[in-house]
């Protein structure tokens, strides 16, 4: 089965939207998802998150109409003015906003779901080199991935996960899970609402830290209880 036929089948007996309805929707959730944006004057001329989206789209419906070198070209088109680099066979839903955007890498046989926000340096990137073969992750609705992570290979990221920065994702993700450090780690789980609602992604949990925390107590309890027997005088029994 294609991405596209994939897709499609998640979405079954729902019509499918037009090129200017999804649009429309990724040009909405601009506003709703950065507090900088002004104007739609501005978003339209000076985000190239969304100028990416836009010739990601177009290129996405030329390479389904088998006009797989022009779409590659529109593709690189994009990556020469952005800096964002999205594969035109990549499976995207509508909703999906890149903050800042330099830097992005989507592969090939990525599937994201709807209202995704991807921040800058995030690569979805693959593992093997077999064609026809599902080599890059497929994203949940709803996810939220912090600027410089990486997710790699063939793993699923469920609803409403949230990835912090630079984390590196090398397994699936249960849902409304937060994950953290390099390889990721998931720290939170059943998250309430959605990523976007908040957008709070830098009040990421620091597990490493937490740990050395924890055996810092530790340590100081037990030079606490050594301190407390030196001071005891000889013979004395330890109390029970």
């Amino acid at each position: 089965m294609s991405l596209v036929e994939a897709r499609r089948e998640k979405v079954a007996g729902k019509k499918e939207p037009s090129l200017r309805e999804i649009l429309s929707r990724d040009f909405r959730v601009i506003f709703e998802r950065d507090p900088a944006a002004r104007s739609a004057l501005a978003v339209f001329l000076t985000y190239p998150g969304f100028h990416a989206v836009v010739l990601y789209r177009i290129a996405h419906r030329l390479y389904r109409s088998h006009l797989t070198l022009l779409a590659r070209i529109v593709s690189l088109v994009a990556r020469f003015l952005t800096g964002v680099e999205i594969h035109p066979a990549a499976c995207i839903g509508p909703g999906f906003f890149i903050d800042h955007g330099m830097g992005v890498v989507i592969g090939e046989t990525t599937v994201i779901g709807s209202d995704v926000t991807l921040y800058q340096g995030v690569s979805l990137g693959g593992t093997g080199k077999d064609r026809g073969q599902k080599r890059h992750p497929t994203l949940g609705d709803h996810v939220l991935v912090g600027a410089g992570a990486k997710i790699l290979g063939n793993v699923t990221i469920g609803e409403g996960v949230r990835v912090g920065s630079n984390a590196v994702v090398l397994r699936s993700i249960p849902p409304h899970s937060t994950v953290v450090g390099i390889p990721g780690r998931v720290v939170r789980t059943k998250e309430p609402g959605y990523p976007e609602w908040t957008l709070n992604h830098q009040d990421m949990p620091d597990p490493t830290q937490e740990r050395l925390e924890l055996l810092e107590r530790a340590i100081a309890d037990l030079g606490r209880e050594v301190a407390r027997l030196r001071e005891r005088p000889p013979g004395d029994k330890p109390p029970a």
